[in-house]
């Protein structure tokens, strides 16, 4: 492998580490590994601590894939706690409200999950990375500050109900760039005349690139001693 020429690696984030620290934890043990000072190194799409799945890093000249990258469409599994909600609509906040689950059944949560089939129009969260004047949103809203976000036009390609155990549903979305599944969870909550917000999320697929695909962050320093000194006896 070329690293420094670009390549296109698949990972798997973990739990709690942001993109950055993905992305960095990587590019220092790649410079390390080279003898290198700099090489470039960008992701395909933001994960939110909480999520984990699909990634996608590119090297050198293959970062400029990337934007090919990040609008392929995605595929999530969301597990959402029904009767709660939360201000950051996952589980980085406490909660700030409860609400009444007991009208909802099964056939009403899969009702409710088709009127968000096709075109759509969503609120981002304001815990998130839209700007706002040059500033990111959740670096105002953790000041306290009043957020106030426009609503985007997204693609819902599709939803399926995976598992239901009341208060928490798990399911799978297929969605086009910039989907908000936090928002998601916030949306559908209220239109199940409830709450909602996320306990977890895996993000499954970028294009054709599943998560079998993957590797995991442990495996970086193994699969690098590997690469690189196929490419030196080359």
């Amino acid at each position: 492998m070329d690293f420094l020429a670009g390549e296109v690696l698949y990972f798997n984030k973990p739990l709690r580490w942001t993109s950055f620290d993905l992305v960095n934890k990587f590019r220092y043990k790649l410079s390390r590994k080279l003898g290198v000072k700099k090489i470039k190194v960008g992701h395909a799409g933001t994960l939110d601590p909480l999520a984990t799945g699909v990634m996608i890093l590119c090297t050198g000249k293959a970062t400029k894939r990337i934007d090919e990258f990040q609008y392929q469409t995605k595929e999530y599994v969301a597990t959402l706690k029904l009767g709660e909600t939360t201000p950051s609509f996952d589980l980085e906040k406490e909660v700030d409200a409860v609400y009444p689950t007991e009208h909802i059944t099964r056939e009403l949560v899969e009702e409710i999950l088709k009127r968000f089939i096709g075109t759509i129009e969503q609120v981002p969260p304001v815990f998130s990375a839209c700007k706002i004047d040059g500033k990111r949103a959740y670096e105002l809203a953790r000041k306290g500050e009043e957020v106030s976000l426009k609503a985007k036009t997204l693609v819902i390609d599709e939803i399926e109900l995976l598992e239901y155990a009341l208060p928490v549903v798990k399911i799978r979305v297929v969605c086009s760039k910039g989907t908000y599944i936090r928002a998601l969870a916030r949306d559908i909550g209220e239109a199940l005349h409830s709450g909602a917000h996320l306990i977890a999320l895996e993000r499954t697929r970028i294009g054709d690139i599943t998560l079998d695909q993957c590797l995991d962050a442990e495996e970086i320093d193994d699969f690098l001693d590997e690469k690189i000194e196929k490419t030196n006896t080359i």
